[in-house]
C-alpha cells in the first residue's frame, strides 16, 4: 500500500488501530495531532515508552500500540489556517479518517462534502460510538459503554448462580479494536470500488454496529429461538468440555470442539466408562447434561498437575493449553518463532527501541513493514509542510509563531 496516503484525524484507539493496519501494509500515515499536547493517549501513562538510559518519555505504551509507522504533524484544526493545510492535505491524500463528535468537522470545513469538492476520489471514513444518525447518534461514549449496552457484558463473566457472578467486560477495550478492524476492511474495499470506478465514497462506522455484530452465533441463536444468552464464565454455551479445569497444580484449558474429540479426551484421561455413556456421545447430550458430567470431569482433573495433562491430552490430539500471563506469552517457543514482539528503533536516541506486537496480517509478498516507531510529537511536520506542500521554511517559522503547528 505503499502508493496510499492515509490522513489520520484520528485518537484514542478505534481510528489509530485503523491506521497502524494500513501503516503496518505499507501506507504512508500523516497523523494530525494538536500542538503541545497531541493525541490523548500519550499522557495515559504510566507505563511509558523509556529511553535507551531507562528515563521515561512523555509517551505512554498505550500510545505506542496503536501509533507505530506514523508521521505526527501539529496542526490546529480550529484555526483558519490550519483548516487550510488540513484541506490541502486532504487533496493529495487517498484516506481520511476521523472520530470527531458529529458536526465538529463540517464547522471547520473539513467533513466528506467539502473535502469530496476538493478530491472526489478521496475514501473518507467517520468514526463515532452510535453512527452519524438515529436517536442516539448525538451521544458521546467510550468503549465500556458499548460492551454493556451491545450485550458483550450480559453474556462475559461467571454464572450469576456462582461465586463472582455477574457482568464483566473484557480485559481490553474490545470495542475500539474491532472497530478499527471492521474500519480497516471497509477501506480496504473502498479503495477496491475507487478502483473500478474512479470515485471515493464515505463510510459510518460506529463503535455500537460493532460490538453487537461480534455477538455472532449468540445473536443468531437468540434470533431463531427466542432465548436470551447469558453467561457461562469459562465454559460454552455450544460446547463440552470447553473450558477451565481445576488441576492439581494449578490450572488449564481443555477445548473438546467435536464427538471425535471427546473419545479421545476420554482415553486420555483415562474415563472409558465416560466415553462409552451413550447419553454423552453426541454434543447435545453432553450439553444437555452438562450439570452431572462436567463435575465428574473437574474431579478426575485433579489427579494430575498441568504438564503432564497437557502432554497426555496433546498426545491424543486433544486441544488444550495453560493459561498464561503476557511473561509466559512471549516466553513461549511459538510465540518467539512467530516474531510476536517487535522491537523498532528510536531515531536520535542511540539504542532506544519501542517494543511493539507483530502484526498478524502475514503476506508472504508484502508483509507488514516496521520501519517508524510510534512518532514523537510533531517529528514529521517540517517534513509534511514543506516536502508535500511545498512550504518554504519561513511560512513553516511564521506558522508556528502563530501555534498554527
Amino acid at each position: 500500500m505503499s502508493h496510499i496516503r492515509v490522513l489520520d484525524l484520528s485518537r484514542i484507539l478505534a481510528g489509530p488501530w485503523c491506521t497502524q493496519n494500513l501503516a503496518d501494509m505499507g501506507a504512508e500515515v500523516i497523523k494530525v495531532e494538536r500542538p503541545g499536547t497531541g493525541d490523548d493517549t500519550r499522557a495515559w501513562g504510566p507505563p511509558w515508552i523509556r529511553e535507551a538510559e531507562g528515563r521515561d518519555t512523555r509517551d505512554s505504551t498505550y500510545y505506542a500500540a496503536a501509533n507505530r509507522g506514523k508521521k505526527s504533524l501539529t496542526l490546529d484544526i480550529s484555526t483558519a489556517d490550519g483548516q487550510r493545510i488540513a484541506r490541502e492535505l486532504a487533496a493529495h491524500s487517498d484516506v481520511v479518517i476521523e472520530n470527531y463528535k458529529i458536526g465538529d468537522l463540517k464547522r471547520y470545513g473539513l467533513d466528506y462534502d467539502s473535502l469530496r469538492a476538493v478530491n472526489p476520489r478521496l475514501v473518507y471514513c467517520s468514526i463515532t460510538g452510535y453512527g452519524q444518525d438515529g436517536p442516539s447518534a448525538h451521544k458521546p461514549g467510550y468503549d465500556f459503554v458499548f460492551q454493556a449496552l451491545g450485550g458483550l457484558m450480559s453474556i462475559t463473566g461467571e454464572r450469576d448462580d456462582l461465586p463472582g457472578g455477574g457482568p464483566q467486560k473484557t480485559g481490553i477495550a474490545i470495542a475500539d479494536v474491532i472497530t478499527g478492524m471492521y474500519a480497516t476492511i471497509a477501506i480496504l474495499a473502498a479503495l477496491n470500488h475507487r478502483d473500478v470506478s474512479g470515485q471515493g465514497q464515505y463510510i459510518d462506522m460506529a463503535l455500537l454496529d460493532c460490538i453487537v455484530a461480534l455477538g455472532g452465533n449468540q445473536v443468531t441463536g437468540y434470533f431463531a429461538s427466542g432465548k436470551v444468552p447469558h453467561r457461562y464464565g469459562n465454559a460454552h454455551a455450544s460446547l463440552v468440555p470447553y473450558q477451565v479445569f481445576t488441576v492439581a497444580d494449578g490450572e488449564i484449558v481443555v477445548a473438546v470442539g467435536n464427538d471425535d474429540q471427546w473419545q479421545r479426551y476420554c482415553r486420555a484421561i483415562d474415563r472409558p466408562d465416560l466415553g462409552a455413556d451413550p447419553r454423552w456421545h453426541k454434543v447435545t447430550g453432553r450439553i444437555q447434561d452438562r450439570d452431572q458430567l462436567v463435575p465428574q470431569l473437574a474431579r478426575t482433573m485433579l489427579t494430575r498437575g498441568a504438564r503432564e495433562w497437557i502432554e497426555r491430552l496433546e498426545g491424543h490430539g486433544v486441544p488444550c493449553g495453560p493459561i498464561n500471563d503476557y511473561a509466559q506469552v512471549f516466553e513461549d517457543p511459538q510465540v518467539r518463532h512467530r516474531g510476536l514482539r517487535v522491537d523498532i528503533p528510536r531515531p536520535g536516541d542511540a539504542n532506544a527501541v519501542v517494543s511493539t506486537i507483530a502484526s498478524p496480517l502475514r503476506l508472504q509478498g508484502t508483509p507488514p513493514r516496521y520501519d517508524l516507531p510510534p512518532p514523537r510529537l510533531g517529528d514529521s511536520t517540517s517534513y509534511v509542510l514543506e516536502r508535500l506542500l511545498g512550504y518554504s521554511t519561513e511560512q513553516v517559522a511564521a506558522l508556528r509563531d502563530k501555534r498554527v503547528v
